[in-house]
């Protein structure tokens, strides 16, 4: 297991099936739409979409009359991405700390969904896609909620007494870097496939934002659409599920 290997790249083919074939997905059922609906684009737009994996919010995006650039650090994701790329977008392996070859203020939109969590170096990133994007021009990011999602610190409880659904936290102010098992019902360790995840507090993300010239001006969070089947912990469940939001989008526009 190399902690340098951020890449989803080695389940490439299981994270296109599950994103292409899923319909209950958070990603088809409640991100793709608030995305859509934030980003609220203008034809000809030119977009970049780093961590791009196989191409899935990038493609949405090309059907919708923007100009794509989706980059990732995957290489067997970024051949998937081509394979069903529209006549809008172009995908390129690279790394999202260094976007060598795009130019400066390039871009409208720059757009980063689910993927910086796990990008190690966080400030070189930001940095990065905050020098492509022009003057005045939008970041949108949508990341795992860094108050109540944190690697091996945060999970779900239930009282009993009270039968209340609730989300227990252990870590938060510590940057936590976090091997993510890919492959977890592979028990052989020498066959399983690991990612990283990177824990930071909303501080450190603001702090860095803020370096980077990018001002924050819409934080939106958003909690799950799914609910619980049948059973005596159900409303409980569903309940906790509208109260402790799994995701948090960010819009920062570029100073």
């Amino acid at each position: 297991m190399e902690k340098k290997n951020t890449s989803w790249g080695k389940v490439a083919g299981w994270y296109n099936k599950l994103l292409e074939e899923g319909e209950d997905t958070y990603q088809e059922k409640l991100i793709k739409p608030n995305l859509l609906r934030i980003l609220n684009l203008k034809s000809g737009e030119e977009i970049l979409d780093v961590g791009c994996g196989q191409g899935y919010f990038a493609r949405e995006l090309g059907k919708a009359g923007s100009k794509v650039i989706g980059v990732d650090l995957g290489n067997e994701l970024i051949k998937i991405a081509k394979e069903l790329a529209g006549k809008n977008e172009k995908y390129l392996v690279m790394s999202a700390e260094n976007l060598t070859g795009l130019a400066d203020k390039r871009f409208d939109v720059v757009i980063c969904i689910l993927a910086l969590q796990n990008i190690k170096n966080l400030q070189a990133a930001v940095l990065e896609m905050a020098r492509v994007l022009k003057p005045g021009g939008r970041m949108v990011i949508v990341m795992n909620h860094p108050a109540f999602r944190v690697p091996t610190a945060s999970s779900w409880g239930f009282d009993e007494q009270n039968k209340v659904q609730y989300r227990r936290v252990d870590a938060y102010m510590s940057e936590i870097s976090q091997a993510v098992d890919m492959t977890q019902g592979v028990k052989d360790i020498k066959k399983k496939t690991f990612t990283w995840s990177f824990h930071h507090p909303l501080q450190v993300y603001f702090k860095t934002f803020a370096k980077a010239g990018l001002c924050t001006v819409r934080l939106e969070e958003w909690t799950s659409h799914k609910v619980s089947d049948k059973g005596g912990r159900k409303a409980a469940e569903d309940k906790a599920r509208k109260e402790i939001p799994l995701f948090m989008c960010l819009e920062l526009k570029k100073l």
